[in-house]
């Protein structure tokens, strides 16, 4: 399902927001510091249930409103309405889907399954391991239902074993009971996992076949642990230097993908335009996976689309989102750098965002055209 509406009020310097979006391609064009980035922001917060520009969600509240309030809209029959409030001095975060208040995010970030592409997406290849594991439970999470039982009770069991190895005032024997836990719920996320990226493996190198083809680059999924021994061994032996490190060493919660080149880190070998374009494989390849495996469509962000891309990679990136019927916000300063880039059949939809002199962004709709 798409969007069919969206209301935001007092995001960042975006004046107050009430407009219907395309089903498909939307294109957004503004200057610098006019709001786009916080508009594709606010979206992302009705999916995520966080900022991906803060890590303090009162941060993203402009600065003349006390609370923060973003609704949308899926389309269908009935419609969806879902929507989050948050309040200045509050650290609540109020979450409706349907008129119902929501006690589990993971009810919002199933309801909008959505895929960010800007500048910090680069970190699946540059960054820490924590960014890669969480971009693999989230294909895993919308494909495989028992996976978030499985992973709250390794990530629980985990947290007890690692409270005991800190404060070590318990028993060998209190330790087993927890040891025993993240054993079995560990190893079936491992399963989940693995079976996931079985389906995706292919999925991701036909993706990147499209957009630039690299005959040397391999995706591999490590789990955490010496794949010749077993989770029970591995933690009843490293009890000893854990108990020193204060924390476990090995097991699911150190799930990593890793992406070489000839047995070289890909970050290391391949250009800033051709990075982009690998993180777009991986980005897009959850969209078609998702789609197969459900019948659901991915929404997807794209912050400033051409940068780092020419014109024929720009074009190749354009058709893998028509080829997958999803719904599309895009971000861009020139106005032309991606309105030439589409079918004759598919919908565009454009606005821009006018920077006013007092600093607020307000949204504008372009005529919409099927270019």
């Amino acid at each position: 399902m798409a969007i069919d509406r969206l209301s935001f009020n007092g995001l960042r310097n975006l004046r107050n927001i009430d407009f219907q979006p395309g089903e498909r391609i939307n294109l957004i064009t503004g200057d610098n510091g006019s709001g786009k980035t916080s508009l594709l922001e606010g979206i992302y917060l009705l999916g995520m249930g966080r900022s991906f520009r803060t890590r303090h969600l009162r941060n993203a509240i402009a600065h003349d409103s006390e609370e923060l309030i973003l609704h949308a809209r899926l389309a269908g029959d009935p419609p969806v309405p879902f929507g989050i409030r948050r309040h200045r001095d509050s650290g609540e975060l109020e979450i409706r889907l349907s008129g119902e208040r929501l006690s589990r995010m993971s009810r919002l970030v199933e309801t909008l399954p959505l895929q960010l592409i800007n500048p910090d997406a680069f970190r699946l290849l540059e960054g820490p391991p924590a960014g890669r594991r969480e971009f693999l439970d989230w294909g895993v999470f919308h494909v495989k239902h028992d996976f978030l039982d499985a992973w709250q009770r390794a990530r629980r069991a985990l947290k007890h074993r690692n409270a005991l190895l800190r404060h070590d005032r318990m028993d060998d024997a209190s330790l087993t009971v927890w040891e025993q836990e993240l054993v079995t719920w560990g190893e079936k996320l491992d399963t989940l996992r693995d079976e996931w990226f079985e389906a995706f493996l292919p999925v991701f190198e036909d993706t990147l076949s499209g957009l630039l083809p690299l005959p040397g680059l391999q995706l591999r999924y490590s789990r955490g642990w010496d794949r010749r021994r077993i989770l029970a061994e591995v933690l009843r032996q490293g009890r000893e230097t854990d108990r020193q490190m204060g924390f476990t060493q090995q097991g699911p919660q150190r799930a990593d993908l890793g992406i070489r080149i000839n047995r070289r880190p890909a970050v290391e070998v391949l250009s800033r335009g051709q990075q982009k374009l690998v993180v777009s494989a991986l980005k897009l390849a959850q969209g078609r996976l998702l789609e197969a495996t459900t019948g659901r469509t991915c929404l997807y962000l794209i912050d400033d689309l051409p940068a780092e891309l020419d014109s024929d990679h720009r074009r190749v990136f354009c058709e893998w989102l028509e080829s997958m019927h999803c719904q599309v916000f895009i971000t861009s300063v020139e106005q032309n750098a991606l309105a030439d880039l589409w079918q004759p059949s598919t919908p565009v939809s454009m606005f821009h965002v006018k920077h006013l002199n007092d600093g607020e962004g307000q949204l504008q709709p372009l005529d919409r055209q099927t270019s």
